[in-house]
C-alpha cells in the first residue's frame, strides 16, 4: 500500500489559555511519512523563529533528499538505514541555522527550539527528538512514550532523586538539557520501531502533558481513535481546559495498513519512475 494511502495523519495547534502567541511550529507530508513538531524558546517572537525554522529545514530538505533517496536503504558510511540518517542530518542543519541566525541577529540571541520527528517507511518509524517534545504510541489497550525527555527533571527522576508522581509539582519541569539552535552543535537521539497496523503515533509539545496526566490522554485517544481530527481537538481542549498554561501542539498518525518498500526489480523500477 501507498504511504499516504496507509497513514491517516492530522496536526492541530493553539496558543493556549495564558500565551500571547504560538511558538510552537507542526508540519507533516503524507506522501513521504514525514512528521515534525517543534517547540520554541526565546523572548519576543524569537521562539516561534527558531520552531519555524527548524520545521521548515526538517521538511523541506528531507523531502528533497527522499525524491532521489529511498529511507530502507543502508547508507553506504555508516550502515544505518537512510532515514536514519536524514533525521539526524537536518536535525544537525537545523540547528546550525538556527545558532547562525541567533548570532548574527542580536533580537533572537539566545533562541532555540525543541524537536520531535518521524518519518515512517517500510513499516517502520525513524523517530529523531531534542528536549522535551515527546512521541507517544497507542497499540491496542497501551498507550507509552517511545521518547524520553532531555531534561533536568527526567534525568532526577532517572537518578532515584525525585519520584513521578513528585515531578507533576516539580519546578524544574520546563528545564532541558538539550535543545537545537542553543549551542553550535547538538545530538539528536534517533531509534527505529516497527510498526502495526491499528497503531496511533501522538507527537505533541509540553504543552500538552504538562497540563494532561499520560493516562488521560491514553484514554482520549482510546475513545476517540475511530475519528482522529476530534481526537486532535479534544486532546487541545483537554489541555485548555486544565489551564493551558502554555502553547499546545499535537500531530496523530493512525496506521491504517501496511506500507513494505518495493525490493529487487520492482524497487529498480519504483526507482526509475520517480526520477
Amino acid at each position: 500500500m501507498d504511504i499516504q494511502d496507509a497513514l491517516q495523519i492530522v496536526s492541530e495547534s493553539h496558543t493556549g489559555m495564558v500565551r500571547s502567541h504560538n511558538e510552537d511550529s507542526v508540519t507533516f507530508d503524507a506522501s513521504s511519512g514525514l512528521v515534525v513538531l517543534a517547540d520554541g524558546m526565546g523572548g519576543y517572537n524569537a521562539g516561534e523563529v527558531a520552531s519555524g525554522i527548524a520545521a521548515s529545514v526538517l521538511s523541506v530538505e528531507i523531502g528533497h533528499q527522499l525524491a532521489t533517496s529511498r529511507p530502507e536503504k543502508k547508507d553506504a558510511v555508516s550502515g544505518e538505514d537512510v532515514g536514519v540518517v536524514l533525521l539526524r542530518e537536518n536535525v544537525k542543519k537545523a540547528n546550525a541555522s538556527i545558532f547562525h541566525v541567533a548570532a548574527s541577529q542580536p533580537q533572537y540571541s539566545g533562541m532555540g527550539t525543541t524537536i520531535v520527528a518521524g518519518l515512517f517507511y517500510d513499516n517502520r518509524v525513524a523517530v529523531a527528538h531534542v528536549g522535551d517534545s515527546r512521541m507517544y504510541r497507542l497499540r491496542g489497550e497501551i498507550f507509552e512514550s517511545v521518547t524520553r525527555d532531555h531534561s533536568l527533571l527526567q534525568e532526577q527522576i532517572d537518578s532515584g532523586m525525585i519520584s513521578k508522581a513528585d515531578a507533576r509539582n516539580s519546578k524544574n519541569k520546563n528545564l532541558v538539557t538539550r535543545a537545537v539552535g542553543i549551542d553550535a552543535e547538538v545530538e539528536p537521539e534517533v531509534h527505529v520501531y516497527d510498526v502495526q497496523v491499528g497503531d496511533i503515533y501522538l507527537l505533541c509539545s509540553d504543552g500538552l502533558n504538562d497540563m494532561i496526566e499520560d493516562e488521560e490522554i491514553g484514554a482520549t485517544l482510546q475513545m476517540l481513535k475511530a475519528n482522529l481530527p476530534l481526537a486532535a481537538k479534544e486532546l487541545i481542549q483537554l489541555a485548555n481546559d486544565n489551564g493551558g498554561r502554555d502553547n499546545v501542539s499535537v500531530i496523530l498518525v493512525k496506521v491504517n495498513g501496511k506500507f513494505s518498500a518495493p525490493h529487487g526489480w520492482l524497487a529498480n523500477l519504483y526507482t526509475w519512475f520517480k526520477n
